[in-house]
């Protein structure tokens, strides 16, 4: 799903869905209404007090809020209040625009430390370009915040087919043009993500480029959400003393059995796949809502469990938040320095390259279905003839989701 610029895509597929036949007047069969499939759309609107822009296809809709690209809402239309939640975390508390936040003006509502602007904007589902994390004495002195400067500017809508939302955020400080598209198709729950990153500048240099996707209530909930995924190995313990667990449970620091598929509270740091694609599978048992996301293994091998339940008491989290953001992508470390610094871990790389003037890209899609009563959880993922498939635990039941463009 990776396309670096001058390069083909050898994964994207073109839809070819065949010619409608026609009938003759003799031959023909008693007319059948065909069932009416919406048309995609983009359409303004407001998300929790602020601008958004809303893309959907009847079946499914998805809002981005252009200050700071994040995607606060992904949401079936079903009619079935339970079904219908947006999984993703919205916080307790009134958020704005974060190219609007100031530390004097703002910093008594979400604090004065170097997370401050992301905390005052943060919503959901965002990219952290060009870095993961921060050097927390360094970027605060140049006024700079967690997670990269694409969360803290505003995100400009770009023309587009019906079905895509396209947008586009020019990053000054770091010199950096980002882009992504978001396209939904007719008759699916699948949202096909490109995003596009050019380098500004004359010299080719390391970044990090991660996904921070977090979910909140009621979707994260303690004892009732679950996430399975491509993992190969969990990491355990930090520094010289970090090792490698088995997945799904290792000892923890105690000595414990520890379930990482749980929501516990408790953060994990997952090793995953290296080849074909990585997935995670979300998933709350009293919803019946199943939330996956599927991408290219082999330039995003790490995903970070970060998981918060009321423990955090400074101000904006007061020790109300409750949230899960899996967090994949070509680092775990905080702040590219220090990922260049490290260099790998277990032999596996902590960042990756822009060239000299170059655009890279990045595909990966996003999904929502009901799953059925009883589900045991998922055992594998699977992408082929236009659908992507989910494979039950323990010999189960098969989840066929239509996905024209994976």
């Amino acid at each position: 799903m990776t396309d670096v610029h001058g390069s083909p895509d050898r994964r994207a597929v073109l839809a070819t869905m065949g010619a409608a036949a026609v009938a003759s007047p003799a031959l023909a069969a008693p007319v059948v209404a065909a069932p009416v499939v919406a048309a995609t759309s983009v359409r303004e609107t407001r998300l929790n007090g602020r601008d958004a822009l809303t893309l959907s296809n009847g079946r499914m809709q998805l809002s981005v809020l252009p200050g700071g690209g994040f995607i606060g809402e992904v949401r079936l239309n079903t009619g079935r209040a339970q079904a219908d939640v947006n999984p993703m975390r919205v916080p307790h508390y009134p958020t704005i625009d974060p190219y609007a936040f100031d530390y004097d003006r703002d910093g008594d509502r979400y604090g004065t430390d170097v997370q401050a602007r992301l905390m005052a904007g943060y919503m959901g589902h965002f990219t952290c370009f060009p870095q993961f994390g921060n050097q927390p004495e360094e970027f605060k002195a140049a006024d700079y915040n967690q997670h990269g400067e694409a969360l803290a500017v505003k995100w400009q809508r770009q023309s587009a087919p019906a079905d895509t939302l396209s947008m586009q955020a020019e990053l000054p400080r770091t010199r950096y043009r980002f882009s992504r598209d978001i396209t939904m198709l007719p008759d699916e729950t699948v949202a096909y993500v490109t995003e596009s990153a050019t380098n500004l500048m004359i010299q080719d240099r390391p970044l990090q480029w991660v996904q921070h996707v977090t979910m909140g209530p009621p979707f994260a909930a303690v004892g009732r959400m679950y996430v399975d995924a491509s993992v190969d190995r969990v990491v355990l313990g930090a520094g010289n003393d970090a090792r490698l667990g088995d997945w799904p449970q290792s000892p923890n620091a105690a000595g414990a059995m520890h379930d990482y598929r749980v929501f516990s509270g408790d953060t994990g740091y997952w090793l995953m796949q290296r080849t074909g694609h990585n997935w995670f599978v979300a998933y709350n048992t009293d919803l019946k809502l199943l939330f996956a996301h599927v991408w290219d293994a082999s330039v995003n091998p790490w995903l970070l469990d970060w998981q918060q339940n009321k423990t955090n008491l400074r101000k904006p989290w007061d020790g109300k938040a409750v949230a899960r953001g899996l967090c994949w992508g070509d680092s775990l470390i905080q702040g590219a320095k220090n990922a260049v610094v490290q260099g790998s871990n277990f032999g596996v790389p902590q960042y990756s390259w822009i060239d000299s003037l170059a655009t890279r890209r990045q595909r990966y899609a996003i999904l929502l279905t009901e799953m059925p009563a009883g589900w045991q959880g998922a055992a594998a993922l699977t992408t082929a003839d236009g659908a992507i498939t989910i494979t039950e635990k323990n010999g189960g039941r098969t989840l066929r989701i239509k996905a024209s463009r994976i």
